[in-house]
């Protein structure tokens, strides 16, 4: 008997993962502006929730700021990009008066949800938001109406608590990176509550999220472990553990890299189930599983649900500025 040999391991790896339209974009927006107009480029935020890309971009000559403010006055005239997640509509504002040269990245599924908030209101309606509070995009959304036109929901047992100004006159949108189940829970509730109450023109949960969930769901049942490459503040990464514990895994856990597992704890486990939030590189996923293939004889399953194939332009302004092999190879997640 060889007592050197690995013990067998299935990896039950999510297709799709990773990387979403809205986010690949936003990164490109940034890479793009670099190339096209030089360091340093300022981004108001995070561009995406991850700090390896928020790492690799500010390697690369991009300077984070909380607030335009915080722009040093000889650099006024640097072009800033705003994130993926979307802004309140006094960022720009607040950009133009002070003759700031700004790029938004937010994601065109966002600002679908802005312009189906701002429909409600201009149809006579109170906006019921069905998200977290703090998260960027809800602030992002929350900031294209006036202050008391829109009211947060965060959980089922809000609705009856709820003080409306019209109930005959509410419509509702979500957060894009919401649980699908959670979020369904919290309009059948609101529904039963408010019976006139009027949806989003179409499902303002994204694609991406939900697709992802989908995969999850798929893949956990029977599993010794799910892990999501994701970051602590990524609100679709966190909803897919709490997707994968709630639909069979025994347990679930978030990681940005291979060294945050526990590999001591690994010993006995048979199925590992492996997914990625919308804005984690494949670059970590792949370490991942490198790093199970040298504890591990390793059969890889994929668990896929759908082929995406969305795309989302980046503005006119950069679309044909050309790339360096390295800047593609960044993009492409080779030297992140």
């Amino acid at each position: 008997m060889n007592i050197s040999a690995k013990p067998p391991l299935t990896i039950r790896l999510c297709e799709p993962r990773g990387f979403c339209a809205g986010v690949d974009r936003a990164i490109q927006i940034v890479v793009l502006a670099l190339k096209k107009y030089g360091a340093p480029v300022y981004v108001r935020h995070e561009i995406v929730h991850n700090r390896f890309v928020v790492d690799g971009l500010r390697d690369r000559g991009a300077v984070f700021v909380k607030e335009l403010g915080d722009i040093p006055a000889e650099h006024r005239d640097r072009p800033v990009v705003f994130s993926a997640h979307g802004v309140p509509k006094s960022v720009p504002a607040d950009a133009e008066n002070r003759h700031m040269f700004y790029l938004d990245a937010t994601c065109p599924l966002v600002s679908k949800v802005h312009k189906q908030a701002m429909r409600h209101q201009r149809l006579g309606r109170h906006v019921l938001l069905i998200g977290h509070a703090g998260h960027p995009e809800v602030i992002g959304t929350m900031g294209q109406l006036p202050e008391g036109a829109v009211t947060l929901v965060e959980t089922v047992e809000q609705v009856n608590g709820l003080s409306v100004p019209d109930e005959d006159n509410l419509g509702y949108v979500t957060q894009t990176t919401l649980s699908v189940d959670d979020t369904a829970d919290i309009v059948a509730a609101l529904e039963a509550r408010y019976p006139a109450l009027t949806p989003p023109s179409s499902e303002s949960i994204c694609y991406a999220t939900t697709n992802r969930q989908e995969a999850v769901k798929m893949a956990a049942p029977g599993t010794d472990l799910f892990l999501i490459v994701g970051a602590p503040n990524s609100s679709n990464s966190r909803r897919l553990v709490e997707v994968a514990k709630r639909h069979g895994a025994a347990e679930a856990l978030l990681v940005q890299r291979a060294d945050e597992i526990d590999w001591g704890r690994l010993d006995a486990v048979s199925a590992v189930g492996l997914s990625a939030g919308a804005s984690a590189p494949e670059i970590v996923v792949q370490e991942i599983i490198d790093a199970f293939r040298a504890r591990f004889d390793v059969t890889v399953d994929l668990a896929l649900t759908v082929e995406e194939t969305e795309n989302f332009p980046v503005m006119r302004d950069l679309r044909d500025t050309e790339l360096a092999s390295a800047d593609m190879a960044f993009l492409n997640g080779a030297d992140r």
